[in-house]
């Protein structure tokens, strides 16, 4: 299986074979609307560089899906134009279709076929000889480390491995662009980390990913740009270092030795501005406005009042904090 990596810069990803388009994906004032409802898009404009992976944020409704359905050919923009691999989505379609893999939030594969049977299916109906399926599904049963696997049916398979045949199926011939629509949504900690390696190693393999996700530290981890949506608007995008700074201030956090100090210690701190508590990782943490001065009167204080603490830091914003402050209603009105 691939090994798992986290963010690589977008110059490490790109080689003689991925330079096609410099742009893999691009959007230009793109808008969409549904009758006479409000528009789910309005004056969408961001680009993929090949073999780099985008990370697409927002909220539920935010037009993430919208966004895919468009670059997917399945939904025409009601203004504005987007490209793919270097095909306009409208007047291009069967090209557009031909260069890209799609992977929606749920499985696609027949769980009553075994994992070879469905590879092998998938190469058929996308023109390989019977030979050429074959093979190309056993190429993909020993890359996404399932061959021991291979010949149960698919219903037998946890949730981690029908994903990774999921995501292989989209493989059968590689695509230029790969979709992943919440691709680890529902999985443990370990098949998310399993998955998050064979993204990674798609990137490094000349595939470009636009992956959408709920979760932001899948986002922070994996993708070399991201774009936020709100209420079918870009708020913002850069890489998540970029994004980061948009908060600006950094913060302390403190990890508790006892989970019912918790509250204690929210009310010890209740003057500052935020105070962000996580009963389960026994965490509280508070915007470091000054800094070095902030650590030390938030030890004062739990010092005063006899808090007994496993850790201490002064971290800078996660992309949660990020994607929270962005998504505020008085920054998307």
């Amino acid at each position: 299986m691939n090994t798992f990596r986290p963010n690589r810069t977008v110059a490490d990803q790109l080689s003689s074979r991925q330079v096609e388009y410099r742009s893999v994906i691009e959007l230009r004032d793109v808008g969409k609307s549904f009758g006479g409802s409000a528009p789910a898009l309005r004056d969408v404009s961001f680009d993929v560089p090949a073999g780099s992976i985008c990370a697409l944020l927002g909220h539920n409704g935010a037009g993430k899906t919208t966004t895919v359905g468009i670059l997917c050919t399945l939904l025409t923009p009601t203004t504005g134009y987007a490209k793919v691999a270097g095909y306009d989505v409208v007047r291009q379609a069967a090209k557009v279709r031909s260069s890209i893999g799609v992977t929606g939030q749920d499985v696609a594969v027949d769980i009553l076929l075994t994992g070879r049977e469905n590879l092998t299916l998938f190469g058929r109906l996308r023109g390989l000889r019977r030979k050429q399926a074959r093979e190309r599904a056993d190429e993909l049963l020993h890359e996404f480390d399932v061959v021991a696997a291979a010949d149960r049916p698919v219903s037998t398979y946890s949730g981690g491995m029908r994903r990774r045949i999921d995501i292989a199926a989209a493989l059968v011939v590689p695509p230029k662009v790969l979709f992943l629509d919440e691709p680890t949504t529902g999985l443990d900690p370990r098949s998310r980390r399993a998955v998050w390696g064979l993204v990674s190693g798609l990137s490094e393999q000349g595939v470009t990913v636009l992956l959408t996700t709920q979760y932001l530290e899948e986002a922070d981890v994996l993708s070399d740009s991201i774009v936020i949506l709100d209420s079918g608007q870009v708020i913002a995008r850069g890489t998540a270092s970029e994004l980061k700074k948009l908060v600006g201030q950094g913060y302390c956090e403190v990890t508790l030795v006892d989970p019912a100090d918790v509250a204690r210690v929210a009310a010890l701190l209740a003057d500052f501005d935020e105070v962000e508590c996580d009963q389960e990782a026994c965490t509280v943490a508070v915007p470091a406005i000054d800094g070095v001065s902030t650590l030390r009167e938030l030890l004062r204080r739990l010092s005063d009042n006899d808090i007994e603490l496993i850790d201490i830091s002064l971290r800078k914003p996660s992309l949660d904090e990020v994607f929270l402050h962005l998504t505020q209603p008085a920054v998307t009105a």
